[in-house]
């Protein structure tokens, strides 16, 4: 059984300059969140959506750790998890608009997507046994390959997360939990939700535990690849990250104090990156800003999906 063990990666005040790809990445998940929003402001998406705004971040972090025969398994919250990944805008508000191209016929919507090497689901904690079943699946036939699966803090009140960090540990599976901690599960603080702290609960199960308070993208990436290392060799690990959810939990079911959000937008990564790094982050998020409105007015204008035709 691998040895538990706690580490920190704080907060650091300084963002290192991303390579630009990254950085358009980084821009491309907030615009998209962005234009989500004021698609459904003005009518023209149906159900609910839930944005990373604040977050974006941590997935284009850890997917920049990621190959391509590794598995990633999102939740609720998981647009900037797909983009990182996949970097397509197009299939994903196709999919969200139910429109042709769309990356499951429409039937998905935001939350439920699947494909090769990804899968997300709105349950609560439902991704993590089905990520642990993967782990299993890829030690037996992939040797070398890990299973990455993002949960919320609002997670770990679900039993079938600790049913599914018991068999990790106990046989070793290639198993990365990432944890979005923003504080807030919906609209219950995680003070008032959740006894203990999720490193002790990790701990309790003989996982490592990474606790990442930084905003950084590179200085995340260089204390995460050993540790990654490790998982793919059988020494599952819980990397819970100290994120800000910059909006409601869907679209506007916020709950929180003007205080609250205020302290959360002090610590948006896009504020400080354009303040340290300002004639990159102009020049970039113009261009990505223009590029989604660009994808928003070419999916927008393509006809329904057969399914959603149906």
């Amino acid at each position: 059984m691998p040895s538990a063990c706690a580490e920190t990666v704080p907060a650091a005040g300084l963002l290192s300059r991303l390579p630009d790809d990254e950085l358009e990445l980084l821009l491309l998940i907030r615009h998209f969140e962005l234009q989500l929003l004021d698609l459904y402001g003005r009518g023209e998406l149906n159900g609910t959506t839930h944005t990373c705004l604040g977050q974006e971040y941590i997935p284009v972090a850890v997917s920049g750790l990621l190959r391509d025969g590794d598995f990633v398994l999102s939740n609720h919250r998981g647009h900037g998890h797909y983009l990182a990944r996949y970097r397509d805008p197009h299939g994903l508000l196709a999919e969200i608009m139910g429109r042709e191209g769309a990356i499951c016929a429409g039937v998905g919507g935001s939350q439920h997507i699947r494909r090769e090497g990804y899968l997300s689901t709105g349950i609560q904690g439902e991704s993590l046994p089905v990520a642990t079943g993967i782990a299993l699946h890829l030690k037996r036939t992939r040797p070398g390959a890990l299973a990455c699966v993002y949960i919320g803090d609002g997670s770990w009140g679900e039993g079938a997360v600790y049913e599914a960090l018991n068999l990790a540990s106990l046989w070793r599976l290639p198993l990365l939990v990432v944890v979005e901690n923003n504080g807030i599960a919906q609209s219950t603080p995680t003070s008032r939700q959740l006894a203990g702290t999720i490193a002790g609960r990790a701990a309790a199960f003989g996982l490592g535990h990474l606790g990442i308070g930084s905003l950084d993208v590179i200085g995340i990436r260089t204390a995460l690849a050993p540790a990654l290392d490790l998982v793919r060799r059988g020494e599952p690990l819980v990397a819970e990250f100290a994120a800000h959810r910059l909006g409601p939990h869907s679209k506007g079911d916020d709950t929180r104090s003007a205080p609250e959000i205020e302290h959360a937008r002090a610590h948006d990564w896009y504020r400080r990156y354009a303040d340290q790094h300002p004639r990159q982050f102009a020049q970039f998020d113009a261009a990505q800003r223009e590029h989604v409105r660009a994808v928003v007015a070419e999916v927008s204008a393509r006809p329904p999906s057969t399914w959603t035709r149906s």
